[in-house]
């Protein structure tokens, strides 16, 4: 089947709490700006920007509240249009929590959700406070109750694969072998997306959701991902996994995997455009566009 252009929901999603960074907000904006036009209806969803460093934790997780509060906005945009698609411009990686959630309850097991990321996203409130690390383990229906109520029919661990996974915790390899999730690692798809689609094809799946974390790409050779940060203090992101990838790679295997199958979700999250959100923040100390 051939998804109807005029179906595919574009969801403006600049949500910036789930990685406690009120920069994705920014490069949520400025990713919406720039991707082509949309063919279909389209959504923003309104995000507060960041009010000083009130950040409250509630049961493990920074800004619960509020992502709760967004994730009910998301799904009710979403609702609006009963999309056979989704397109979903982020923001931090929870924000594919409702888009996949929607796509996993309209085509149950025949969905395949590829999770292109350098970190797994399969952590809870115990082993780290931000949700956006948590956004798989929800979709699979594990973590916080108030989050994984939002997801109807859970994503089962056959029809996961990473892709471009880099480095894991002892937890989260622990986790990932327990539950059986499939896993490439950036060697294991250069220069080929046959493993992928060998993958899709054992899986008996038609329909595939993509998560799109632009941090599987490699850091020295992109300026817009995190820890590419200028600002951030030296050694800040040791010990944290860097992808390997380049945009083309995973371009070459999306567009294998479309030619498979159809592709009803892309979301792309953790954008940072590093000059344009330096920009940003100094056009507010100009008259008649400063907000404080």
């Amino acid at each position: 089947m051939t998804i109807d252009p005029t179906k595919v929901l574009r969801l403006n999603l600049p949500q910036w709490q789930g990685g406690d960074h009120p920069d994705y907000r920014i490069g949520a904006r400025v990713l919406a700006a720039i991707a082509p036009e949309p063919t279909g209806p389209e959504e923003t969803v309104a995000v507060p920007e960041a009010d000083g460093d009130a950040r409250p934790v509630s049961q493990g997780i920074v800004s619960r509240r509020a992502l709760l509060d967004i994730l009910a906005a998301a799904r009710s945009a979403i609702a609006r249009h009963d999309p056979d698609a989704i397109v979903t411009l982020g923001g931090d990686c929870l924000v594919n929590l409702a888009p996949t959630a929607h796509l996993s309850e309209r085509y149950g097991d025949d969905l395949a959700v590829l999770w292109v990321d350098a970190h797994p996203d399969i952590m809870g409130a115990q082993q780290f406070r931000h949700a956006h690390a948590h956004v798989l383990a929800m979709l699979m229906g594990m973590g916080d109750p108030d989050f994984v109520a939002a997801v109807p029919k859970p994503v089962r661990a056959d029809r996961v694969l990473y892709v471009g996974l880099t480095e894991t915790t002892p937890f989260e390899t622990e986790f990932i072998a327990r539950h059986g999730l499939a896993r490439l690692s950036p060697e294991d798809v250069a220069g080929s997306a046959e493993p992928v689609l060998a993958w899709l094809r054992a899986s008996g799946a038609k329909k595939v959701a993509v998560h799109f974390d632009l941090d599987v790409l490699d850091p020295s050779l992109y300026d817009f991902l995190l820890l590419q940060d200028p600002a951030a203090a030296p050694g800040a992101y040791d010990g944290v996994a860097k992808g390997r990838m380049r945009f083309e790679e995973v371009s070459r295997i999306l567009t294998a995997v479309d030619a498979e199958a159809d592709i009803v979700g892309l979301a792309i999250a953790e954008y940072m455009p590093w000059s344009a959100i330096r920009l940003s923040k100094a056009l507010r100390t100009l008259p008649l566009l400063g907000s404080r």
